[in-house]
């Protein structure tokens, strides 16, 4: 490309640059730009920008799991576990909320399989579920039981406030002096040397590779002679220990106190175990989790449930953590 063609090239793309920052009398201003949206309004004057998408764990009813609304009741007794609720014909252990129909209470809790089905309401209601429902000893209240699954969903989108102007937030742009393209003709020959002075690409980058070529005589003789050796045959990787996906800690209980759970983690510690107190929230309710473990083989997990039965929670459970 001629030097003729470059600076007509710049002088061309500086002229469309300063005719489209031009007002309506001819001068150069970068409002002249904003001018041309001010008939459809400000845009920007009302628009919310909303925060990075994330995902967070929440609880979602399980109807299908299992769920039941019947009477239940607590027979005044204390016991042991936490929050729980036992019901005829359950398969197995499930994670559950708790809504007394009658003052519209609800707690998160374990359902378990009830044993022995005795005359009277069906639903049998640890100490620490009634007192977290309201519920007085001896004296029925209607119950609704629904399983919980763990389920991830987007979090809610933050707004900016209201009336914040987007554009407001973005820096703005430095101040560009216009003059005319005529008045400073030495800063396009200024332009047209400095691409005198760029190096043709194509010779720059033959240049490179034949600096980059080592020849054989100048490397050294110690590197020639390991390189021409046969490599050592890579010592095979140790075999990974296994590791066991399964249910590998126990449930104590769930409870709604955590000084309850604080009380049963320590019983844990004293007969040898090793508790967690988990601190969890759902539907707005705080409550805490006691397991202990892990025991990833078939005899640990074995002497650890007979281990915990005995100490009286006779519903604990394998659970994954």
């Amino acid at each position: 490309m001629g030097k003729a063609k470059i600076l007509h090239s710049i002088s061309a793309i500086a002229l469309v640059v300063a005719l489209a920052g031009c007002d309506d009398a001819g001068q150069f201003s970068f409002d002249g730009l904003k001018k041309q949206g001010d008939a459809g309004g400000d845009v920007t004057a009302s628009a919310q920008r909303p925060a990075a998408s994330r995902l967070v764990e929440q609880d979602v009813e399980a109807p299908d799991v299992f769920q039941a609304t019947d009477s239940g009741l607590w027979d005044g007794r204390p016991s042991l576990g936490g929050v729980w609720v036992a019901y005829p014909g359950v398969a197995e252990p499930e994670r559950v909320i708790i809504r007394n129909e009658a003052n519209g209470k609800f707690v998160i809790g374990a359902l378990f399989k009830r044993e022995r089905e005795n005359p009277g309401p069906k639903v049998q209601v640890s100490s620490d579920a009634a007192a977290a429902l309201g519920m007085l000893a001896g004296s029925p209240a209607e119950l609704n039981i629904t399983a919980l699954r763990r389920s991830e969903a987007p979090a809610a989108p933050e707004l900016a406030p209201e009336g914040e102007d987007i554009a407001a937030a973005i820096d703005a742009p430095e101040a560009i002096e216009a003059a005319p393209l005529n008045a400073e003709p030495d800063a396009l020959a200024a332009a047209a040397a400095a691409l005198d002075k760029i190096e043709d690409p194509v010779k720059r980058s033959q240049r490179e590779i034949a600096d980059s070529v080592i020849s054989p005589a100048n490397v050294p003789q110690a590197i020639q002679t390991s390189a021409a050796a046969p490599l050592a045959p890579a010592a095979p990787a140790p075999a990974a220990t296994p590791v066991s996906t399964g249910k590998n800690f126990i449930q104590i209980g769930i409870f709604s106190v955590e000084t309850n759970a604080q009380n049963t983690a320590t019983s844990m510690r004293s007969a040898g175990m090793i508790p967690t107190v988990l601190k969890q929230e759902s539907r707005g309710k705080t409550f805490w989790r006691v397991t202990v473990g892990p025991a990833t083989s078939a005899s640990d997990r074995a002497v650890l449930l007979k281990k915990v039965k005995g100490l009286g929670f006779s519903d604990a459970y394998f659970v994954t953590n």
